[in-house]
């Protein structure tokens, strides 16, 4: 039986990656970054902070912190004044100082191009650590974020699983990896677009409302 609905919701899976590559072809990260470690900050930053803010706060950031070790020889009060309208400034900031040392001193400022080694960083979780694995390295990965798990769960692709990590074990067994990192950056795209949290979802305008378990049910 458990064989059935996990062969049920793969199918499902693909269904819906394909529909969803129909409807976003170009999606990909909505952070800006031209390097590495710039992910690594912008992520970072993106907690509980809008990626449209990130990317304006980051250029000022950048413009006076222009490398990994200008930022690992900056003072966590000096990078906080910067980074302070993205919220949680002190621990951020803190952490983006913590983490751009390790980067300078144990890996000659270069990003770890390990899943573990990544999750050592200060300030670095899973669902960090994957949008660095498949952005930057291009191996696969699953970034469970709000949308992500909040969409998932609406198409019956898992059943009320609310923790990141449940939700991304969960994900790896019906989605292929080399599918798992676009597929991800494009369910942001339709959970701000379509499959809305805060006001009621636009099912009558989704791609996918012919086989999503919400159907349009309140």
């Amino acid at each position: 039986m458990a064989k059935n609905t996990e062969e049920r919701k793969r199918t499902l899976a693909l269904e819906i990656i394909q529909r969803l590559k129909q409807e976003y072809p170009d999606a990909g990260c909505t952070l800006d970054y031209d390097q590495a470690w710039k992910l690594l900050v912008g992520v970072r930053l993106a907690a509980q902070c809008t990626d449209a803010r990130v990317n304006v706060v980051v250029e000022e950031l950048y413009k006076k912190y222009p490398d990994v070790q200008a930022l690992a020889l900056a003072k966590p009060e000096e990078i906080e004044e910067i980074v302070r309208p993205c919220g949680l400034g002190k621990s951020k900031a803190r952490d983006i100082s913590a983490c751009m040392k390790i980067l300078w001193e144990e890996y000659q400022g270069k990003v770890p191009e390990d899943f573990d080694a990544l999750l050592k960083l200060p300030g670095v979780g899973r669902k960090s650590a994957n949008l660095i694995m498949g952005d930057v390295f291009h191996k696969p990965a699953i970034v469970t974020d709000t949308h992500c798990i909040r969409l998932v769960n609406r198409m019956g692709l898992v059943d009320g699983y609310k923790e990141p990590k449940k939700v991304e074990m969960a994900l790896w067994k019906i989605i292929p990896p080399e599918e798992g990192s676009d597929f991800c950056h494009r369910l942001v795209y339709h959970g701000r677009d379509v499959c809305t949290a805060r006001t009621k979802p636009h099912c009558e305008n989704c791609c996918l409302k012919d086989i999503c378990a919400r159907n349009g049910v309140d």
